[in-house]
């Protein structure tokens, strides 16, 4: 029996990654005895969403890592130590083979824990320029003799060179359900089974938690938007504000199994540029994206929006841009001028050929074999 442990979490863009290679890992054994399980966060959504997957979870404390100095930074060292020490116990109770981490501040123990008992350490990052965990991570892969995964070429050079010749550039890793997602289901789910197949869906999402500035700027902006499109919304579960369901106007707290289907079955996404948005490239969507931006990120979405725009998959909102009006004209014009929705399709898709969780996987399973 062979034990792999999986880490990673603090938000969905740093779990969904790490099950599509798990996912990977499972259809490539299915004739090997091997068991997974996966170290994450004791408080949050980490633990649900995992187990949703049908993997064993261990919850360790967990501290945030900050590049700046809070009184909160005492207590999360205390956390992080207390983590580091959970997670080696863990992972020598479970004779973990090897240790694959999707990054998030929960992953840094884990992976010197792993280090330290001299399990092999392998890491994927999936923004343009690499966090502050995914660079503490790189040195346990460095010194367990692992491997380093980037979704972006240009990643590598914001390692120092020591680490260049351990660096795999594979895309990021997506679920292979949105390859096969269908777009009469999507319809179907909004309640527009009855509607004609070119009804146009404008698909928001800020995340799996929301995100309070997007969803401003469609309230503001819903007016002019529905006269465009069907507006399906995944707002989160804290708005402040109520605006019914309409045949327009589609709110839903979260979207869960669904959501595959209704990108499907959407002309253009808008939203943040977290991971997420290679979800959307390999579907080959158009997109209007807003990253996160001020004094609470360190630019990472900046820098990924910036790369989809210059690929030509994407139009970006950012700065003083980020209005109800520049909202509606950005969507105005993508809506009428369908060569250019085309050739974003066609970039976007381009952009999600490389399918990461089966290249991760194949690293893995050699490791394992």
């Amino acid at each position: 029996m062979v034990n792999i442990a999986f880490t990673g979490g603090g938000t969905g863009g740093h779990i969904f990654p790490g099950l599509a290679v798990a996912a990977e890992l499972k259809e490539r054994f299915v004739n090997f005895e091997f068991r997974l399980f996966w170290i994450g966060c004791e408080t949050g959504m980490d633990r649900s969403i995992v187990e949703d997957a049908g993997i064993e979870f261990y919850g360790i404390p967990s501290g945030k890592l900050r590049r700046y100095f809070s009184f909160k930074t005492i207590i999360d060292f205390f956390k992080v130590i207390a983590g580091f020490f959970a997670a080696r116990k863990i992972l020598k109770k479970q004779k973990a083979f090897l240790l694959f981490s999707k990054g998030g501040f929960v992953s840094v123990p884990p992976c010197v824990a792993a280090a330290s008992l001299k399990i092999k350490v392998f890491t994927h990052e999936s923004d343009f320029s690499p966090g502050l965990a995914t660079r503490l991570n790189a040195r346990s892969v460095l010194r367990s003799g692992g491997r380093i995964f980037t979704a972006y070429e240009e990643t590598g050079r914001f390692f120092p060179e020591a680490f260049r010749d351990r660096i795999t550039v594979c895309g990021n890793p997506v679920r292979s359900v949105f390859r096969a997602a269908d777009a009469a289901k999507g319809r179907a789910f909004l309640g527009l089974e009855s509607v004609r197949t070119e009804a146009r869906i404008l698909l928001v999402l800020g995340g799996s938690q929301g995100a309070r500035e997007i969803n401003e700027l469609i309230r503001a902006a819903l007016p002019e938007l529905t006269k465009r499109y069907i507006v399906a919304h995944q707002t989160g579960p804290n708005l402040s504000w109520d605006l019914p369901m309409t045949e327009r106007y589609k709110p839903f707290p979260f979207f869960k199994d669904e959501l595959p289907h209704i990108m499907a079955a959407s002309e253009l996404i808008l939203g943040r540029s977290g991971a997420g948005i290679w979800e959307w490239a390999v579907m080959g969507k158009p997109m209007l994206l807003i990253p996160l931006c001020g004094s609470g990120t360190r630019g990472d979405q900046i820098e990924n929006a910036r790369y989809f725009n210059q690929a030509g998959a994407a139009q970006m909102l950012a700065g003083e841009d980020v209005n109800p009006g520049a909202l509606i004209r950005a969507v105005n014009f993508l809506a009428g001028d369908s060569e250019k929705r085309t050739a974003m399709a066609a970039a976007s898709s381009k952009i999600g050929e490389r399918d990461g969780a089966k290249q991760i996987a194949n690293v893995l399973a050699e490791t394992i074999r």
